[in-house]
């Protein structure tokens, strides 16, 4: 590995003698996990953060997904988006369902509302939209169809911690919201997640299905799993939590350079942030138009990752490109047109914490020409 990559992301560390105090209690308490003291108060502190009734944590981002089709008792068909990080769809395949996907909005790459009526059929039980880069869904029209048709609807809000639009979070809407704590997040736990719901009752229902269905020493109410978090991520959660702010006003300074320096490049298009949302600048996705801007997509990033400058083509390919779903109806191209250029113009930039001015020379030179 070159010593002077610039990656991607860089995780948020805890301070590591503040970490090394809680790892001493823990220790000495000998509760490492099930529900432990930690555990308990970063979903205290979370609820009070995110402005959410109830919030129950998980080992990874992946699990809350899986467990909010269980919850809802899910089936049949889940309209949903196919550009995404391959859990989203994946949660419906594990769960029995099938996934059906419609197109997404250039403007903010979330599902388009306009497509979701025409999928929907006998069939559909559930529409699973995503939060893509933390910029909200057009959450109003959705809830609006979903509430014609009889729908579920379960936020992916992986990219979404923190995000509010008129000083109401996005994990408010829909029946559930979801929430990965990876190490790429803006906010992370090592390997994490949450699910967000309403009312106590569905909440004792989630804690249910996260430990193995047991709702007593001998009572088993639910077939469920294993996929509680334990206290060592749950102590580094709390401490990461008294931070993140910083951290996303450094994000938002990126993101201003980024914007200044790229705003006139022919052929290179960025999203600007949305009119009363607090973002939490988790991504910085550029869009090549290659006519435009002389070089195509790939020829920049690839341009990028031999001067050691590490971008991502998220989300390239989409979902519904895979050998496990191209077969589906929904998947064809011709289905999905938006969805299938931006992924063939994305580069997501380098975005997090610790980038330095320096860095940022090094990466706008390459692309602006």
């Amino acid at each position: 590995m070159k010593e002077n990559q610039i990656k991607v992301t860089s995780p948020l560390l805890p301070n590591l003698d503040e970490f090394n105090g809680l790892l001493k209690e823990i220790w000495d308490s000998k509760w490492i996990t099930n529900n432990g003291r930690f555990h308990q108060q970063l979903e205290q502190a979370l609820c009070a953060y995110l402005k959410v009734p109830y919030i129950s944590l998980f080992t990874n981002g992946t699990l809350p997904l899986l467990t909010a089709l269980q919850a809802l008792r899910i089936t049949g068909e889940v309209i949903t988006t196919p550009y995404s990080f391959v859990a989203t769809t994946h949660s419906i395949w594990w769960n029995g369902c099938k996934p059906v996907f419609v197109d997404i909005e250039a403007s903010t790459c979330g599902m388009d509302p306009d497509r979701i009526e025409a999928a929907i059929t006998p069939h559909t039980t559930a529409i699973m939209p995503v939060h893509c880069y933390g910029k909200p869904c057009d959450m109003e029209r959705i809830q609006a169809i979903a509430d014609k048709y009889g729908l579920k609807v379960i936020y992916d809000a992986a990219h979404a911690f923190g995000v509010e639009v008129k000083g109401k979070s996005v994990l408010e809407q829909g029946d559930m919201a979801t929430l990965s704590f990876h190490a790429t997040k803006v906010y992370n736990t090592l390997e994490g997640g949450a699910l967000v719901m309403h009312d106590a009752e569905t909440k004792k229902r989630v804690d249910y299905l996260k430990n193995f269905g047991f709702a007593g020493e001998t009572e088993v109410v639910a077939p469920g799993i294993n996929s509680k978090m334990d206290e060592v991520r749950a102590a580094y959660g709390l401490l990461n939590l008294k931070q993140v702010d910083e951290a996303i006003e450094k994000r938002h300074q990126v993101a201003i350079k980024y914007r200044e320096a790229l705003r006139n490049v022919k052929g290179i298009r960025f999203f600007d942030d949305m009119p009363g949302v607090r973002h939490n600048y988790s991504y910085f996705p550029i869009f090549v138009n290659a006519e435009e801007y002389g070089m195509t997509r790939d020829e920049l990033y690839f341009k990028m990752k031999d001067q050691g400058i590490l971008g991502r083509r998220y989300f390239y390919p989409l979902i519904s490109a895979f050998s496990s779903y191209c077969g589906l109806p929904s998947a064809a191209p011709e289905n999905l047109p938006v969805a299938t250029r931006v992924a063939n113009e994305v580069i997501c930039l380098p975005m997090h914490h610790e980038l330095s001015d320096g860095d940022l020379s090094r990466i706008l030179d390459l692309i602006v020409k």
